[in-house]
């Protein structure tokens, strides 16, 4: 028998539950993995609450990235083998698929092989968030060396993230935080410059280190009213990427600055690189070497078992972490 996470009605954590079920066949183009970890993401809370860019069928599995080793594969599939370790790249639908448990069908498309050192916590921890900042930073934004980006919610496994590639770059990282409590851990971790939302003026503080020039970029996880304070801090024809709403509160246009500066306001998923092949082929590389050579270093906030599934998605929405929480898979 295998251990499953569905849920059989939209709410909080505790509408997940473990279930005792046979092992799934993968079909054609599929891959049955054995899971070792997995990776939480905020998408994942958002989709078994019904609030997510799909709607779940319900009872519905959950869940986009997992570490593992392949255990069958489906007809047609001919790029992997049994045994090969192996992460999920989140570029498929939940409703169709889903990672949490000890077993897991994915589309083979989803998967890639993984470096021996990279260890199965990481392996779960790291494409939804590189991804995320490769395809808005680099993919589509074509960061240089010395530009200056902001990235909000900069503690998050995506804003660490995004620090990293900025680093690696050459680029200038300005990371936002709510209050003081995680500025030391930000600067540890490479920000070149932390602004704390709650106790400093945000445009005032990006013109001032940017000595009046202004952003190049604004990573945006946060929206809602910030949004204005920050286009008042960028540059002529600056780019905001706005990928999350952790506001909760209305986004309004920023008229007058964008009007004004020039600027780029673009919604963004990652979506947006997957779904296209050449896209999406780039960011594997991309992200692989880096994963190999180890500039890409996965931070983990905290680590769960299997059994703690509903307590691990408590801690997600509790917005206390650091980086990435994992569930390991005994």
């Amino acid at each position: 028998m295998s251990r499953i996470v569905r849920f059989h009605s939209l709410g909080d954590a505790e509408v997940l539950k473990i279930e005792d079920t046979a092992p799934a066949e993968p079909g054609p183009g599929e891959v049955r993995i054995r899971v070792q970890a997995l990776g939480l993401n905020r998408a994942e809370a958002l989709f078994r609450q019904g609030k997510y860019l799909e709607t779940p069928r319900l009872p519905s599995r959950i869940g986009y990235e997992a570490s593992g080793h392949v255990d069958k594969l489906g007809a047609g599939v001919e790029n992997f083998k049994v045994g090969d370790y192996v992460a999920t790249i989140p570029s498929f639908s939940q409703t169709q698929y889903g990672v949490y448990g000890d077993e897991a069908i994915v589309p083979a498309r989803s998967l890639t092989r993984m470096p021996a050192h990279v260890s199965p916590a990481e392996a779960a921890a790291a494409w939804m968030q590189y991804l995320t900042a490769y395809g808005a930073l680099v993919e589509l934004g074509n960061l240089k060396k010395g530009q200056f980006v902001v990235v909000t919610a900069a503690s998050s496994s995506v804003g660490l993230a995004a620090i990293q590639l900025i680093k690696d770059i050459g680029a200038i990282s300005i990371a936002t935080t709510r209050t003081q409590h995680k500025v030391e851990a930000l600067l540890a971790a490479g920000a070149d410059h932390v602004i704390v939302t709650g106790e400093e003026n945000v445009a005032a503080r990006i013109l001032e280190i940017t000595e009046k020039v202004g952003a190049d970029f604004v990573f945006d996880s946060v929206a809602g009213p910030l949004v204005s304070e920050l286009a008042k801090g960028c540059k002529l024809e600056a780019q905001i990427f706005i990928y999350g709403a952790l506001s909760m509160e209305t986004t309004a246009f920023p008229f007058r600055p964008a009007l004004k500066k020039g600027l780029i306001v673009r919604g963004y998923t990652m979506f947006l690189i997957t779904d296209d092949e050449e896209r999406f082929e780039r960011s594997k590389r991309y992200i692989l070497e880096r994963l190999e050579n180890g500039v890409f270093k996965p931070v983990i906030a905290k680590v769960f078992t299997l059994d703690q599934i509903a307590e691990s998605h408590k801690y997600l929405e509790s917005n206390q972490q650091f980086g990435k929480i994992v569930v390991e898979v005994k």
